[in-house]
């Protein structure tokens, strides 16, 4: 535990520990005949507390103790006798302190004093006196501190004064993670309550900043006082109010094409989709997980479309809750005229009681997203995606856009406005101001010695400056710091490589911000698909292959994207792509996928029809620790959803692939490439190509 090396017992120790195992299960043996018989007698009471004393985690023996406890309160001679209550639990709370001596750390025993507590008949006087031993055995026992927040509440003792207890700890000893804890709890309390002293709470954190400084710079190796400075930085970042992006985004004008083709090299993503529908998806990405979206909150008002009739899931995985990103479907009706026609879209957020975040923040004003979808006419003759060619990753089969082309779309791109869902006015120069602060500092701590923990503050305090500037709105692109913020995290991985794979998403993450924020950037990753053999697949593509992303970030900014590449990086789940509604074509070889469950964010992306997964690592390893994330027939969740009667896929076949059936059951892919997996084999293709009737191409070979 804690990196302590676990040794052999001794012949002395194993014996002892068999001794005590005999006697232990002789106990439990008497307690559960009396638990099951239901007997509250007082030899049963002291079996239980036996068994207690030599182990606290029996959590059934606690529950037996509660039990006990109302069965005594309803006896004739203890029934409305003040006194003899008080006997019963003065009991229960002896048999605590005597479990908490042996175990100070164990979670039945707290619970079951804070039940005795709650029945009202104690001193809780006489419980802080207690605590304060304890905690003087051991200062940073959460649970002490947990206990500790329960009394006080009991008590009404105002949060001004234990806060003063927090600060008094501090000085004691700073490295006392459990006092920095409590100290953000009371402080989050106080400022929600606006208390006296305590508002603005600019003026708060300026002197909390000031006050953990101090921790900091006299031992910066111990990381108390840093987790406290990261939650004061999340904080001063924190937004007054919520941002949200769309797709179709704010302003655009957008032409839907049918005719089942994947585009025209001569249109922009930001103004043509290709689709072989009337189906629009429209996403709100907000700045933050939200609740309570729904047609009550979100009306749209658009020709022959009824708002609260349309249906809004969250793109969480569990389809409800709390999210980020928020799903519904605009069904354009067929018209029979001879020319397109153009819809005014208005979508109108944050009505009634509006919207709020999962900070519990509510937002009742209104707010316009508003956009125009351009539809062709109704064409009898419809043409079928089954009947495209394939489409080749080689990049042979890529070249540079018209550099006027790509100004065009560039330009949309940063123009890309994320909507305030209120019109608060919110000024960020404090926040700036404190930010650059403590960037000067931590420059000057790292001046003097080489902190990891210093190198990943200031890491996240140059990323916390620049989204700030991003909210104030300001213009910095010529003075971006993510450069400075990539070899901080290039250092980190070669001074601390026990935590690598945490410093390689947060690489990557920033990556992506430094690549999509920069124009210059971002050009030598836009790509236009051209095949010399199937000159109609002519799509705008972003190829962010061969960066060694680990992990996807800057979500609202990819929307708009319909052809993406991945390829040769070091990803091991797809998380975040669910949002990319308009997805066609995805392109995730020669990652470390392990497992079709790491597949889940596409099951709903409906307008994916190419798909490449080759040379990954799934079905490579003997264990998926993800593989139960995903629904599988044997879970009462999955309900309707596994039936395989109207398919030509047999039960058999779906045991032994659940995971890929899964995944793939409600996608429409035309192209599949699996090559180079373990479980690619012939049995896996002949699943796969009956599950997918749309399917044409299995690893590169037509399969219709």
């Amino acid at each position: 535990m804690h990196g302590r090396p676990r040794k052999a017992p001794t012949p002395e120790e194993q014996e002892a520990f068999s001794v005590k195992a005999s006697k232990l299960r002789s106990l439990q043996s008497q307690f559960l005949q009396f638990h099951h018989a239901k007997i509250y007698t007082k030899e049963a009471l002291d079996v239980s507390a036996k068994l207690l004393e030599s182990n606290p985690e029996y959590y059934t023996a606690w529950n037996y103790r509660k039990l006990a406890v109302q069965h005594n309160f309803n006896l004739p001679e203890v029934d409305n006798n003040e006194e003899s209550v008080k006997l019963i639990l003065d009991e229960e709370l002896r048999l605590v302190e005597n479990t908490l001596k042996r175990n100070f750390k164990s979670y039945g025993a707290w619970h079951h004093r804070k039940w005795v507590l709650s029945k009202g008949h104690s001193s809780t006087d006489r419980e802080l006196l207690l605590l304060g031993k304890f905690q003087k055995a051991d200062a940073r026992n959460f649970h002490a501190w947990n206990y500790r927040r329960f009394v006080t509440t009991l008590k009404n003792i105002p949060n001004e004064k234990e806060l003063e207890y927090t600060t008094d700890m501090i000085f004691d000893n700073f490295s006392n993670y459990s006092a920095w804890h409590n100290r953000s709890v009371l402080l989050s309390h106080l400022l929600k309550e606006k208390a006296k002293g305590y508002c603005p709470k600019d003026n708060v954190f300026t002197e909390e900043y000031e006050f953990v400084r101090h921790a900091l710079f006299t031992d910066p190796d111990d990381q108390s006082g840093w987790f406290y400075h990261l939650w004061l930085l999340d904080q001063t970042v924190k937004l007054e109010t919520l941002l949200v992006s769309s797709c179709p985004p704010h302003g655009s004008n957008l032409s839907l094409s049918v005719d089942g083709s994947f585009g025209d090299c001569s249109l922009s993503p930001f103004t043509s989709l290709q689709t072989n529908t009337r189906i629009l998806p429209l996403v709100l990405y907000f700045s933050e997980a939200v609740e309570n979206v729904c047609s009550s909150t979100v009306v749209i008002e658009c020709e022959n479309i009824a708002s609260n009739e349309l249906v809004w899931r969250s793109l969480s995985g569990d389809g409800t809750g709390s999210a980020q990103a928020w799903l519904t479907y605009l069904n354009f009706p067929e018209e029979h005229a001879h020319s397109e026609k153009a819809y005014q879209v208005k979508v109108s957020l944050a009505r009634s009681q509006g919207i709020f975040s999962s900070t519990g923040i509510h937002h009742g004003d209104f707010s316009h997203i508003e956009f125009s979808v351009s539809v062709p006419p109704y064409c009898s003759e419809h043409v079928d995606l089954k009947n495209e060619g394939k489409i080749s990753w080689s990049d042979e089969s890529f070249c540079t856009h018209d550099a006027q082309f790509l100004e065009s779309v560039l330009v949309n791109l940063f123009h890309l406005e994320r909507t305030k869902i209120d019109e608060t006015v919110v000024d960020y120069q404090w926040n700036i101001t404190t930010i650059n602060n403590e960037i000067s500092h931590c420059r000057e701590l790292l001046s003097t010695m080489n902190c990891k923990i210093g190198k990943l503050t200031l890491a996240r305090l140059l990323m916390a400056h620049d989204t700030l500037m991003s909210y104030a709105g300001t213009s910095h692109r010529n003075v971006s710091p993510h450069a400075e913020i990539l070899q901080l995290y290039d250092d980190l991985k070669n001074m601390d490589p026990a935590h690598l794979h945490y410093y390689q998403d947060e690489y990557s993450i920033v990556l992506l911000k430094q690549i999509i924020s920069n124009q210059e950037l971002l050009l030598k990753h836009c790509r236009e698909y051209r095949d010399p053999y199937f000159p109609r697949i002519n799509n705008f593509c972003l190829r962010f292959n061969n960066l060694s992303l680990s992990r996807i970030g800057s979500m609202e900014q990819l929307l708009w994207v319909q052809v993406l590449d991945l390829s040769y990086n070091q990803l091991k789940t797809l998380e975040g792509l669910e949002v990319m509604q308009l997805l066609s074509c995805l392109n995730v070889s020669y990652n470390k996928l392990c497992s079709f469950t790491a597949l889940e964010p596409l099951k709903l992306l409906r307008s994916l029809k190419v798909l490449d997964i080759s040379y990954n690592e799934i079905g490579a390893h003997s264990i998926d620790t993800r593989r139960y994330l995903c629904s599988s027939p044997l879970n009462h969740r999955s309900g309707g959803d596994w039936k395989t009667e109207e398919s030509e896929i047999h039960c058999a076949e779906v045991a032994d692939y659940w995971e890929a059936y899964a995944i793939f059951k409600d996608l429409n892919l035309i192209q599949l490439d699996l090559k180079g997996n373990a479980v690619s084999n012939e049995k896996i293709k002949s699943v796969l190509i009956k599950l997918l009737p749309s399917l044409k191409w299995l690893d590169g070979e037509s399969c219709r």
